[in-house]
């Protein structure tokens, strides 16, 4: 992570690029399953670029021919083409903007694109199994401009500008003019956004999700992710980026953390200390009276012997063991259900693992509490944040998810606090 010193630096001596934020890919706990490798990875820095690449709509051209509009966007310069019927298309040139640099996001491998990103399978610990899904993410999907001077302002737009460096809207999309007399669109499957109300920190609360246009303009949902007919427009709402915008691919979402609320975050060093000092306090097992320790960071998919395990209905931390297994187990929804020695709560026995991407957190305080069902433990109010959120799910339904695994989140309140039995000496 990043201290405030090292997150953002304006001095040219130094050499250090300006960063102007981070992305991060929901459901992934500090890198992806196999590892980050080259543009897919599961956080991208968007750094100051030594040479502006940003672009700005200039010339339009309207009811061309489609040789004519084939002409145009042949041309070395950036285009958006509007299909409106067989016979005719609105083109809209781009020209270079020296006061942007662009980022474009995607499934895509293919050059322009800056940041790969495939499907979030909730839970999955390898790459193989996302394999075989049908991906419903566009393969340019969305493009960030970022002013190169401060206050470093980001503004997403749907859909990304493709190798040759072409935006096509074809017949089906959903396309219409504004009274201005500009053309506006949405892509298949939409980009949507949510800003949280309160910014990111332990007063957060959910803003509502709205759809971003081509063009970044704001509107609400449409009635299925990729309906013809389009939202209403919300004129009152920005397509700017604020520190814990969440920003939806259908298929994976995206955490938006500014380089100031990054230095705010807390280090990985920070959750180490704390990862150290709950073992120091040699929490035991309150049936084998084992000591039991949060494995390294490192070590996040095989759960080792001192293993802190949670009954995730009251929340009593054990060790791994057979206790009240016998007739008691049962499959429920969220897997075999267990009896707590403690207080003969029955529901989910799982191992809990420490959340190790710090930039989810909202706050530095301890990891107390845990995600139900997946046992992910942050602090209190970053549980209480994530379980209010609704994130997209599918083409038309939003349920809160754990955000370093991306499991769907059960029970009453989608995490429990707590128990830990200390030494009885």
């Amino acid at each position: 992570m990043f201290s405030p010193e090292e997150t953002i630096s304006t001095n040219a001596s130094t050499k250090v690029p300006v960063k102007y934020g981070e992305l991060l890919v929901l459901g992934y706990n500090g890198s992806l399953p196999n590892g980050d490798r080259g543009r897919r990875k599961s956080r991208f820095a968007l750094c100051k670029r030594p040479k502006a690449n940003g672009v700005k709509p200039s010339t339009v051209h309207v009811a061309c021919s489609p040789q004519a509009a084939k002409a145009i966007s042949n041309k070395d310069q950036h285009s958006i083409s509007y299909t409106l019927s067989r016979a005719q298309t609105v083109v809209v040139e781009y020209t270079h903007d020296s006061n942007t640099d662009m980022f474009q996001i995607g499934r895509s491998t293919e050059s322009p694109i800056d940041f790969v990103v495939t499907d979030t399978i909730a839970g999955s610990q390898s790459n193989a199994d996302t394999q075989s899904v049908q991906s419903t993410i566009s393969r340019f999907a969305c493009r960030i401009m970022c002013q190169r001077t401060p206050p470093y302002t980001a503004r997403i737009f749907a859909a990304g500008f493709d190798s040759s460096k072409n935006i096509f809207l074809g017949e089906k999309a959903a396309k219409w003019k504004t009274p201005d007399g500009q053309m506006d669109g949405l892509t298949t499957n939409g980009v949507l956004v949510m800003h949280p109300r309160n910014g990111f920190s332990q007063d957060s609360k959910p803003g509502v999700w709205r759809e971003i246009s081509v063009c970044g303009n704001v509107f609400t949902l449409r009635e299925t992710r990729s309906a013809q007919q389009r939202g209403k427009m919300v004129e009152t709402e920005s397509q700017e980026l604020v520190d814990g915008s969440l920003i939806d691919l259908c298929g994976a979402t995206l955490l938006w953390r500014t380089a100031e609320g990054l230095a705010r975050t807390p280090t990985l060093k920070h959750l180490e200390a704390l990862r150290q000092e709950i073992n120091a306090a040699r929490p035991q097992c309150p049936v084998g009276f084992n000591t039991l320790a949060f494995p390294s960071m490192r070590r996040k998919d095989t759960p080792d012997e001192k293993q802190p395990w949670v009954y995730l209905q009251c929340g009593h931390v054990h060790g791994y063991h057979n206790w009240g297994g016998h007739l008691e187990e049962r499959e429920g929804r969220e897997g075999r259900l267990r009896e707590c020695p403690m207080c003969r709560a029955k529901g989910p026995y799982v191992p809990l693992w420490l959340g190790c991407e710090a930039g989810f957190y909202v706050d530095a305080a301890p990891p107390t509490h845990a995600f139900n069902p997946c046992g992910h433990v942050c602090s209190d109010k970053t549980a209480s944040f994530w379980s209010q959120i609704p994130l997209p799910h599918g083409t038309h339904t939003f349920h809160a998810a754990c955000p370093f695994c991306a499991q769907q989140l059960s029970g009453e309140q989608g995490f429990v606090r707590l128990i830990f039995q200390g030494p009885l000496d």
